[in-house]
């Protein structure tokens, strides 16, 4: 059976850094990937996504298998392709899989359903997110399908690095009441103290990189400062 969102992460309010794989070649994603790994273990980070955002899905498995002597807790995203994420996670004792979009009619319920029997991995499931299609349903009727399928939802704003609006993270609060809610873009440094307030977590990528470049390596100094507040919260 996956694990809730507390049993992944046991800390209040926990950060999770992306790995977005990029990188000249092959060789190069993968040693930027644990280099990254290593900075967000060192700095207090709580997890790490491994995502194809400017890889592919070797790159992905690279980067898992790689990372096996790596402490901090990992989930897998895959965006291209038709590679299941749930098989990808295990190769490195992931804990759990990022989806951008949990929701009808972009989601396979039937080979979704049958995957998550099969393996325990929790599931972020992503509603309402940056460059997903809506449903067209209310927002209640989507946030209440969504918590069946997953262990927390993620939400955004209009796109990468782009601040989700607080509005809308409470209106998703509102609704949710005590189901985990994580906020995933566009929190920086001068906006996580308010975006945590109403989440249970933040999911943090562009704004850890130099200039919001997800082609850069990880500005080790972007990620203290980030975690200094956030253990403020704790």
């Amino acid at each position: 059976m996956p694990l809730s969102f507390i049993q992944i992460f046991s800390i209040s309010k926990p950060i999770i850094g992306m790995i977005h794989l990029a990188g000249a070649n092959r060789a190069e994603k993968l040693r930027r990937a644990l280099d990254e790994l290593t900075i967000y273990e060192e700095e207090g980070v709580d997890g790490a996504i491994i995502e194809d955002y400017h890889g592919d899905f070797r790159d992905v498995r690279a980067a898992l298998l790689g990372s096996r002597d790596h402490t901090i807790i990992r989930g897998v995203n895959i965006l291209k392709g038709r590679a299941n994420p749930f098989d990808y996670a295990t190769l490195c004792g992931g804990k759990f899989v990022q989806l951008d979009n949990i929701q009808t009619p972009d989601l396979d319920l039937d080979d979704y359903n049958k995957s998550r029997k099969q393996l325990d991995v929790s599931v972020f499931g992503g509603v309402r997110f940056k460059y997903t299609r809506e449903t067209g349903n209310p927002l209640e009727q989507d946030l209440r399908e969504a918590q069946t399928r997953c262990e927390a939802i993620v939400t955004t704003g209009a796109g990468t690095g782009i601040e989700t609006p607080l509005v809308k993270l409470k209106e998703f609060r509102a609704i949710m009441g005590n189901f985990p809610l994580i906020v995933g873009a566009g929190v920086t440094a001068s906006n996580v103290y308010g975006q945590l307030i109403v989440t249970d977590g933040a999911i943090v990528g562009s704004y850890f990189k130099p200039n919001g470049d997800t082609q850069l390596p990880v500005d080790r100094a972007k990620v203290r400062e980030l975690m200094e507040i956030v253990r403020g919260l704790r």
